[in-house]
């Protein structure tokens, strides 16, 4: 028996800041529902992401300023399709079907919040995106 959508659900972490309330707006209760929770469940994978990300364009967010490695991380959201594309599919990847129909609905403003929380996100964690050591193990 194929119970994929309580399986994803029961998965996520609970967000108990994540208020849901009556006069939300459905953008805002999806949000704070089912993106946040994916964001936060999914964040070693976007870390690990962010990091291939780096080192695939020759390292040189590491030689940035921390105001420039914000820069850096946004314009990586922001600017680069196939990147922001490929976060997108992390994140609607843990929809249940029924979450994906809600979200097809409004998607374009769905998406905004998306790539805002991941991108907040990588930029609240910016420390753990230093250079590799080159130190040699024996």
């Amino acid at each position: 028996m194929n119970d994929r959508p309580n399986d994803i659900l029961r998965i996520r972490p609970k967000i108990h800041s994540a208020r849901i309330t009556d006069n939300m707006s459905s953008d805002e209760r999806f949000q704070n529902a089912t993106i946040r929770p994916i964001v936060k469940l999914q964040n070693p994978l976007l870390i690990e992401v962010f990091r291939n990300y780096v080192n695939k364009h020759k390292g040189m967010f590491y030689e940035l300023s921390l105001e420039k490695k914000l820069m850096y991380i946004d314009n990586a959201i922001h600017k680069d399709m196939k990147f922001r594309n490929s976060l997108k599919g992390m994140i609607i990847g843990q929809f249940t079907v029924e979450e994906y129909v809600g979200y097809i609905e409004n998607s374009s403003a769905l998406n905004k919040r998306m790539m805002n929380i991941v991108m907040e996100r990588l930029k609240d964690q910016v420390q753990l995106f230093e250079r590799p050591s080159l130190a040699k193990v024996v």
